[in-house]
């Protein structure tokens, strides 16, 4: 009898958030890693947890990891380095000072309100209140009082529980019946149920990855643009014309850029008790040389945007590739001095309608559509073997803009998938074990997920001097790191790993929101300063300075980007 063939689905879900902590503090300068984790890593757990036979790859960046721990170590200790979770915590909230009142205010305002406020009566109601007063020229922070903080506080951060908490708790479903009056009883509950969902997220998904149908994969530990630590240049591979920074490269990249692909290992290899056959690169960045450093480092694949590949097949092929079913669902063999690796590369239409379509639609539709679009897919696909399509986006910032956190759009896609008769989902292991023979990929145009270029990151010339910046503070780092103690290396060295995160560069440019552009480049010169201060040197005055300020709105807040249109 002669097998059908079947349509192999890999979804990978990437999570991911920069290392927010203050270098010599500790402090979590943003809560965004532990609101995340209770609203979306656990959801996603969730959501895998209850279909059984569904298959995906969930992304874990080690610099996530290491802040999740973190946060398991605060709630073991009783001791919160988050002012969010003091202030949760807080018997004396009458007692705060006029910045700090205001400073809690704002931050317990600072969510998609469509979906995370306004279908709160109680929480609408307080968000009314401040923005009254604002008009009014009236500062909230001044005239409220310690019950009103309290109230914010406690609806902040059920509005960021994940909606299988809400469901599952009961805790949740009285503070939310409660509304309002909330006790400094209620909210040390809150905290404890927020320690418990926090210290399992890492267990959860080390449980899902043993039962053989999640794999678990990594990124360069601190998610750099690893092109663009190997060669300023790569950035024009894809824009020829694109300006860069002042500065010709940047000083020792190879180096960093296999000592950041090593640590994601090591990380992995301390959480997960195995070494990681797949690495997700951060933004989907990749080039000739990344592919080499990720090859000779053992990973058995990796993956990118299927604009990238369309660059590379154009540059290799030397004519227009032809219509995508041709070549993009399958992957690609790229072989290096020391080794070899497999290349997937996403369909990023179907990847940008779960990211940014779908939210707008009704659930059930949404999830019909997308299994209608991979049924079209396959009625144009060749008869002799099985194709592979690969969606991958972030596994975070898309559900705050879908009703109910994406609960039923994911329960009704993950039913469909899973009940499908020639639809088969899968992870990237399971498919690269399997490929005995994969077309060659000698040449990678250097590119990202985002535009299949690296102009997210560099070209504009705010990035180009944070860039610059950068680079001093490596040449600094350079000079000095051999003075140094083998404690205040490893700090520094852990710094400056931080400094090369791809977040900072992202958000530098007047197209992004200025409240976002603030928040991230003081982030990225408070990092900067860190770096100089831990290896004794002065820091530059240019680090007291704004670089960006930002201009206006963009889709999903600008956390994400669209390649298709």
């Amino acid at each position: 009898m002669v097998q059908r063939r079947k349509l192999q689905l890999i979804l990978c879900w990437h999570m991911h958030q920069p290392d927010y902590r203050h270098a010599l503090t500790q402090r979590f300068e943003m809560p965004w890693t532990y609101l995340h984790a209770l609203k979306d890593y656990t959801d996603m757990a969730a959501h895998l947890e209850r279909h059984p036979d569904m298959s995906a790859v969930v992304n874990l960046v080690p610099s996530l990891v290491d802040q999740l721990d973190d946060y398991a170590r605060q709630y073991a200790a009783g001791v919160w380095h988050d002012p969010l979770l003091q202030w949760l915590q807080s018997a004396h909230l009458d007692d705060l000072s006029g910045t700090d009142r205001q400073r809690l205010i704002d931050a317990c305002l600072r969510c998609h309100a469509p979906k995370m406020i306004d279908p709160f009566p109680p929480y609408r109601l307080l968000r009314d209140w401040v923005q009254r007063m604002k008009q009014d020229e009236v500062e909230p922070g001044l005239y409220v009082s310690g019950q009103f903080l309290a109230d914010l506080l406690v609806w902040y951060h059920l509005a960021w529980l994940g909606e299988s908490v809400r469901r599952s708790e009961p805790l949740v479903a009285r503070l939310m019946t409660q509304g309002k009056g909330f006790t400094l009883e209620d909210r040390h509950e809150l905290n404890a149920l927020i320690g418990t969902l926090l210290t399992q997220i890492l267990p959860r998904y080390r449980a899902l990855q043993a039962t053989g149908r999640v794999e678990l994969s990594t990124t360069p530990a601190y998610h750099p643009i690893m092109p663009l630590l190997l060669d300023f240049n790569a950035a024009r591979e894809a824009v020829p014309h694109l300006a860069l920074p002042m500065s010709p490269a940047y000083p020792g990249g190879a180096a960093r850029a296999v000592a950041q692909v090593r640590e994601a290992q090591a990380s992995y290899q301390t959480h997960f008790e195995q070494s990681a056959r797949g690495v997700w690169p951060g933004e989907g960045a990749l080039s000739t040389e990344s592919l080499d450093i990720l090859a000779d480092q053992g990973f058995r694949w990796t993956a990118s945007s299927e604009t990238v590949l369309a660059n590379s097949l154009r540059l290799s092929w030397g004519q227009t590739v032809p219509e995508k079913s041709a070549w993009l669902y399958q992957p690609y063999l790229h072989t290096s001095k020391h080794g070899s690796i497999l290349c997937y590369f996403r369909d990023d239409r179907l990847s940008d309608r779960i990211g940014f379509d779908y939210a707008q639609w009704e659930s059930g539709a949404a999830a019909q559509d997308f299994v209608a679009q991979l049924e079209a897919i396959y009625h144009a696909g060749p008869a002799t073997h099985d194709q592979v399509v690969t969606v991958i986006l972030d596994g975070e910032n898309a559900w705050e803009y879908y009703p109910y956190n994406g609960f039923y759009f994911l329960d009704h896609l993950y039913q469909l998938l899973t009940e499908h008769a020639f639809i088969r989902t899968t992870t990237f292991a399971a498919h690269s074990a399997k490929v005995t023979r994969a077309a060659p990929l000698n040449q990678m145009v250097a590119g990202s997920w985002v535009y299949g270029s690296l102009t997210t990151w560099m070209g504009d010339a705010y990035k180009n001097a944070a860039w610059d910046l950068l680079v001093k503070a490596k040449e600094c780092y350079d000079h000095r790191v051999a003075t140094l103690s083998a404690t205040q290396q490893v700090l520094a060295t852990r710094q400056l790993s931080v400094c090369e995160g791809s977040d900072w560069f992202w958000w530098f440019g007047d197209y992004n929101n200025a409240d976002s552009v603030r928040t991230f480049d003081e982030l990225y010169r408070l990092n900067l300063t860190n770096l100089y201060l831990l290896m004794g040197v002065e820091p530059p005055t240019l680090l007291s300075h704004p670089l960006s300020q930002g201009a206006r709105g963009h889709e999903a807040g600008g956390a994400m980007r669209r390649t298709s249109y």
